[in-house]
């Protein structure tokens, strides 16, 4: 398992475990952590629904969910040292995988600005933290 992609926005890893181990071993690293799982949004089920509706009924991922979940200590840090890092609330990483590469599973986060994480020790830690539980989900 590995960082695929960086430098875009976000980070995208890649690993050769089941979808459904993966998405375990993400809810199971959060959790780990102290934080609390809040939802579980099934993005491939919405887009499948969507695409009907708007014509285009190529599938997209054939999975795909996103899972929301929350840190009491690290939003209060990071909103404290800036209110508009609100934006951040909830944390999200994703688990994918795509129909033209089967095999393989996807994980994904927003990655936290350099100069964020360089300027700001909320940042930090909350990049750490994005980083330690997209890695432990693509190491299952």
């Amino acid at each position: 398992p590995g960082l695929s992609q960086a430098g875009s926005g976000y980070a995208v890893y890649e690993t050769q475990a089941a979808f459904d181990d993966v998405l375990d071993a993400l809810k199971l690293a959060i959790e780990e952590r102290g934080m609390v799982v809040k939802n579980l949004l099934h993005i491939s089920e919405m887009q499948e629904r969507s695409g009907k509706d708007l014509g285009d009924t190529r599938a997209i991922y054939a999975r795909a969910d996103s899972v929301e979940f929350c840190s009491a200590v690290l939003s209060r840090e990071m909103t404290r040292e800036d209110p508009a890092r609100l934006v951040n609330c909830p944390f999200i990483v994703s688990v994918y995988t795509l129909p033209e590469r089967p095999g393989i599973t996807f994980i994904a986060h927003r990655e936290i600005p350099p100069d964020q994480v360089a300027e700001s020790p909320a940042m930090a830690k909350v990049a750490a933290m994005l980083k330690a539980v997209a890695g432990a989900a693509a190491s299952w």
